[in-house]
């Protein structure tokens, strides 16, 4: 290379730097340089290739529709928009059809939207996801954008986060509005569950501490206190903790057992109390009978996806309230998502998990170092960890088993676990990786 031969990055970014100086000329000279900045901050992460693929007065016009769109918002909600920009209505345009977010900056925003999207059945081509320092005067209105924070805290300064994504072309009006309508939920269940993070995590430590100092009667001591440190497990950074709600467990006039919600107890996505006109759910024979057994931890999966973070079925963590005679008497529910550290995490390291492998071992007849407990062991560790969480022990011992032995063979094999509530069923096929 020769002395003064530019870098391919410094290339592009005199490249970058171009295309947005280009698409600020499109802009009113008295407004030129907000328009710059504007573009500057907005764009500041966005990949350089995708800024010149685009036309400086597309790029001019989707800045300036979501600055529109930030004209006014109020605290606590979310401002959303779907449409097809045409030169014609607009100024600038686009082959895809544009989804506009603004609203408070917060986790957990780009999955739950582009996990939205894509459960619409909405490819998403493009996302540009600043977040903005801007200040708003006491009935939300935009007065100024930030290139950085200020140095001193101001009166109305919020951090935002503005969303411009390009999805698969949706011509219908009526479509169009069913995404903003969605997302809306969506986002209102986002901020349902950030802002009650730290309630539903005190809630989990509070429950360990409390079956600590007042183990429930009729439980072994050994399943109160592995209940206890799993929560405690849960609670540090291992769980991703959306709702949590608590039940009673009453009887109808027909006598049937009811999992009735306590009012005031939701937080999260559950925050919200039922309506008193929407009927109670009613138990299956299986969950009629699960309910009332003397047994502390309930982990399984809830029965509707996660519209936050993944797209993937909820984590339900329940825990059994007894009364001092030892009887059911309701339940203290969390759902969420386990966090990707649980997964990374040895299961030696977890509670409960610890336990099985060591129920297992013992069955199997294995010392922990000999070659054949390693190789259990190992099974275990590349055992799906919902799979570990929710099989019955004694089931687990079987599947180990049989799993370690295929190793040794070519062959193929499916394992079918069953919901305790008979709701689904879980498939585990193992074959071998040539195949």
């Amino acid at each position: 290379m020769k002395e003064h031969e530019p870098t391919m990055s410094a290339t592009l970014e005199q490249s970058r730097t171009q295309q947005l100086r280009a698409a600020a000329e499109h802009a009113p000279e008295e407004s030129r340089d907000d328009v710059d900045r504007l573009l500057h901050v907005f764009y500041r992460h966005t990949a350089t290739e995708d800024l010149l693929a685009r036309e400086p007065e597309d790029l001019l016009g989707a800045a300036l529709a979501e600055r529109d769109l930030a004209r006014r918002r109020a605290v606590g909600t979310a401002n959303v928009d779907v449409t097809n920009p045409t030169v014609e209505s607009q100024g600038w345009s686009s082959g895809h059809t544009i989804v506009q977010v603004v609203t408070d900056d917060m986790p957990f925003l780009v999955d739950s939207v582009t996990a939205a999207l894509d459960s619409l059945g909405r490819t998403v081509h493009l996302v540009v996801h600043p977040q903005l320092v801007l200040r708003r005067d006491a009935i939300g209105a935009l007065e100024e954008i930030y290139a950085d924070t200020p140095a001193e805290d101001e009166f109305g300064v919020v951090t935002e986060s503005w969303m411009h994504l390009e999805v698969d072309r949706v011509a219908s009006a009526e479509d169009r509005e069913a995404i903003a309508t969605k997302l809306l939920t969506v986002l209102g269940n986002v901020r349902d569950a950030v802002e009650d993070w730290s309630k539903m995590r005190e809630r989990c430590s509070s429950i360990a501490v409390s079956l600590h100092d007042s183990p429930p009667v009729g439980i072994p001591p050994e399943e109160v206190g592995t209940t206890a440190r799993f929560l405690e497990w849960l609670a540090a950074n291992h769980f991703t903790f959306l709702g949590y709600r608590e039940y009673t467990l009453d009887v109808d006039d027909q006598g049937e057992n009811l999992l009735s919600p306590v009012s005031g107890t939701g937080l999260g996505i559950l925050r919200y109390d039922r309506p008193a006109s929407e009927p109670v759910a009613r138990l299956n024979p299986s969950a009629r009978k699960k309910a009332r057994e003397p047994e502390l931890l309930i982990i399984t999966k809830a029965n509707s996806r996660s519209t936050v973070h993944r797209a993937t079925y909820l984590d339900y963590v329940g825990v059994k309230v007894f009364d001092e005679k030892g009887r059911v008497t309701g339940e203290r529910r969390f759902l969420g998502i386990f966090a990707s550290s649980a997964y990374a995490e040895s299961i030696l390291h977890i509670p409960i998990l610890a336990e099985r492998v060591a129920h297992l071992l013992e069955r199997a007849g294995f010392t922990p170092d000999s070659h054949s407990g390693k190789d259990l062991v190992q099974v275990m560790e590349n055992y799906p960890r919902d799979e570990l969480l929710q099989t019955d022990p004694d089931d687990l011992v079987d599947i180990a088993l049989s799993v370690m032995h295929l190793q040794e063979r070519r062959k193929t094999k499916l394992f079918l676990r069953y919901d305790i509530y008979e709701r689904f069923v879980s498939a585990l096929i193992y074959l071998p990786r040539d195949r």
